[in-house]
């Protein structure tokens, strides 16, 4: 298997010891989609470093959702010549409610490659673990 980087293995939300390994179970807009592995399926990493680690990406994901409604607002405003009140209304939220799944799942991606603690070992890829 071809070796990914690791702005593609973010991309994809894998494993960050290994990039193989699925960090989530099911995809983005399945109704399980907040579900995690507890481990690599592929190398076994632990992905939730210690118990309530993911609270931090919450940060993350309320940077997402500002970005998610500024940007629609601007999109609305310079692309569709100031809509009324109402389009933005009704428009703003929707969007937002519409992309919480991907905003979740990249934001809990996003922290653990970043604060995880743990980096791509080329070994692990390949399936024979290195203790280094």
């Amino acid at each position: 298997m071809p070796e990914i980087s690791t702005a593609e293995a973010i991309l994809k939300a894998k494993c960050p010891r290994c990039h193989r390994g699925d960090i989530f179970i099911h995809n983005a807009y399945h109704p399980g989609f907040s579900k995690t592995n507890k481990l690599c399926p592929h190398c076994g990493l632990m992905f939730e470093r210690e118990p309530g680690f993911f609270f931090g990406a919450m940060y993350i994901s309320y940077m997402f959702t500002v970005a998610i409604m500024l940007g629609t607002a601007f999109v609305l405003y310079f692309g569709f010549n100031d809509p009324p009140l109402l389009v933005y209304l009704l428009s703003v939220p929707l969007i937002t409610v519409l992309l919480v799944p991907l905003s979740f799942r990249f934001s809990r991606v996003l922290y653990l490659y970043a604060f995880g603690g743990v980096s791509y070992n080329r070994s692990y890829a390949e399936g024979r673990p290195n203790p280094k």
